[in-house]
């Protein structure tokens, strides 16, 4: 009757705008990532300066005595927080895409590793998700192993920035840091490195599949030194959340990216998302299109202290075979054609 029609639309109307305020939970949760990427460690810079131009200097010059305290802390493993890698937020940032981690093989507790992630994108969104997160279950997945993702070591001379950073387990991509994490850290450790860098990033648009990985050879060299194992990583998906002007070789942008490259540390992209409103207008929110990430099958490796130039090259080449295959076996699985070919630059 018109009783249980009203009760009908009723529930219908509840379910919709619950289903609003998800989604809107969802933009939010990515709006303060990107902010986070592109602006907290210069706003907390300018913030910590101005306070100690007002009455509360002493709150600014209490934490800068912290810092100065606790600066080595993020070559040494940093201090994770598995409450803030389980916060509610992740949840609805690994759903606005959705973000998926499909794991492949199992790991054992006793080797440690290094993750190779391809491609880059302009973020590495897939690989903050569900590495720096607990949001796709990394935990549950690999029980035992504990991942750290490694980013831009400039990242953790920025106040409030690095604390952040650090609670989800995300460490410095330099040599004293990596080497402390498989050398003084015990077993079970896992660092994520996104290969091709900003180099990679330059690259990535959506529909292409490229990485930057021919004369990248460091990470296996220090996989040979400490006998860490390595792991092929592809996130389907990581290039199609952002358009980006691409310069051609020898153009001038591609000249003012490199040289930013080359003395900063990371490279310029003129790249656009979706507003904040409507997806149809311009902005730096990601385009929700879904993110798979597949961990490959590990690949042993000796531990050998000072590794030859043709057994890095050997070992590099195994990866490269390993990444390719890795690739082909899923592609399909995730949208792409049969014909899709990955390319190695």
């Amino acid at each position: 009757g018109t009783g249980s029609s009203i009760h009908s639309a009723l529930q219908d109307l509840f379910w919709l705008s619950k289903s609003k305020v998800e989604k809107q939970l969802q933009i939010i949760s990515v709006l303060q990532w990107v902010l986070t990427f592109l602006v907290m460690g210069i706003a907390c810079t300018l913030i910590l300066i101005y306070i100690l131009c007002t009455d509360c200097w002493a709150i600014a010059a209490l934490y800068l005595s912290w810092l100065v305290f606790d600066w080595n802390t993020p070559k040494k493993g940093g201090r994770r927080s598995q409450w803030v890698r389980n916060w509610a937020i992740w949840r609805y940032f690994r759903d606005y895409f959705p973000i998926r981690l499909v794991k492949t093989h199992n790991l054992l507790t006793t080797r440690n590793y290094i993750f190779g992630y391809h491609p880059h994108g302009i973020m590495g969104l897939g690989a903050f998700c569900n590495f720096s997160t607990e949001a796709t279950g990394v935990s549950q997945k690999f029980p035992g192993i504990r991942p750290y993702l490694a980013t831009l070591a400039g990242n953790f001379r920025m106040p409030i920035l690095r604390d952040y950073l650090m609670s989800g387990g995300i460490c410095p991509v330099n040599r004293d840091s990596i080497e402390y994490i498989l050398s003084k850290n015990g077993s079970g450790n896992a660092v994520i490195i996104v290969v091709g860098g900003a180099a990679e990033s330059l690259n990535c648009t959506p529909g292409k599949n490229s990485v930057t990985l021919k004369n990248r050879k460091g990470f296996v060299k220090l996989a040979l030194q400490h006998g860490a194992d390595l792991v092929p990583v592809y996130s389907f998906g990581e290039n199609e959340v952002y358009k980006q002007v691409i310069f051609e070789e020898g153009s001038w942008g591609r000249w003012v990216q490199k040289k930013f490259q080359k003395h900063i540390g990371f490279a310029p992209c003129i790249f656009h998302g979706r507003g904040i409103f409507s997806s149809n207008t311009w902005g730096l929110l990601p385009y929700s299109k879904p993110i798979t990430t597949v961990v490959g099958e590990p690949i042993t490796i000796p531990q050998i202290d000072n590794p030859s130039q043709k057994e890095v090259d050997f070992y590099h080449s195994m990866y490269v075979v390993s990444l390719i295959k890795l690739f082909d076996k899923y592609k399909t699985k995730f949208g792409l054609p049969e014909t899709e070919v990955l390319e190695v630059n």
